[in-house]
């Protein structure tokens, strides 16, 4: 029987931390799609729409093994790095000044050949712009500091204050991910459909040691 990676019960440490914890985030390999502007809009919609299908579609074509032995999955959650371009922060936050790469993260299996076609077959059944877009990263975090936010994304900065509360404590500061953005945000909850209140929301920084 073909048992099932479900990244809930079996990388809870990576991504369903209890209180604010310190870990070391391996390779991973995403599918990737960079924007800017307010998340709050029909582009943002759109470009999350674009990623799943391709998601699926590779998905299925592990679990029927046509790359190695067959191997059967739960989709990661959405993901996204973000930081601001005119360097607003969290009460004087400018959502139009924002700029983001969202992203699912990949099984080790999945090659580039195997991510192009899954594009190609994507390209038929479920046309979109920004498919083109899309690209297979794979990126090395390493050191972090992350804690689960309960509530509207508005309110992330009580949670992101008991993470600098952290640093300070552990003699650590923060350092840019994935190029120049600030941080990253698991979403743990389909914000689309859970109401702001309840959504849960894994929030990441990426460190190192203070030099003094």
């Amino acid at each position: 029987m073909l048992m099932k990676h479900e990244w809930r019960k079996h990388e809870r440490a990576l991504y369903l931390p209890k209180g604010v914890q310190e870990l070391d985030v391996p390779t991973m390999t995403y599918l990737t799609l960079r924007g800017q502007g307010d998340p709050n809009t029909p582009t943002f919609s759109a470009q999350i729409q674009a990623l799943y299908p391709v998601a699926y579609a590779i998905r299925m074509a592990l679990k029927r093994g046509e790359v190695g032995d067959p191997y059967e999955y739960t989709v990661y959650p959405l993901e996204g790095v973000w930081t601001t371009t005119d360097g607003s922060r969290d009460a004087t936050l400018n959502k139009a000044a924002l700029a983001y790469t969202i992203m699912l993260r990949q099984p080790d299996q999945v090659t580039p050949g195997l991510f192009h076609w899954a594009v190609d077959q994507t390209r038929g059944k479920h046309p979109s712009p920004y498919l083109e877009q899309l690209q297979l990263t794979t990126y090395t975090a390493g050191p972090a500091v992350q804690a689960t936010h309960v509530g509207s994304f508005d309110t992330e900065g009580e949670t992101f204050a008991q993470m600098r509360a952290y640093l300070t404590a552990h003699g650590l500061t923060t350092v840019p991910t994935m190029g120049a953005y600030q941080h990253r945000e698991i979403y743990l909850s389909d914000f689309r459909r859970v109401a702001p209140e309840k959504r849960k929301t894994t929030l990441r920084w990426r460190v190192r040691k203070e030099v003094l």
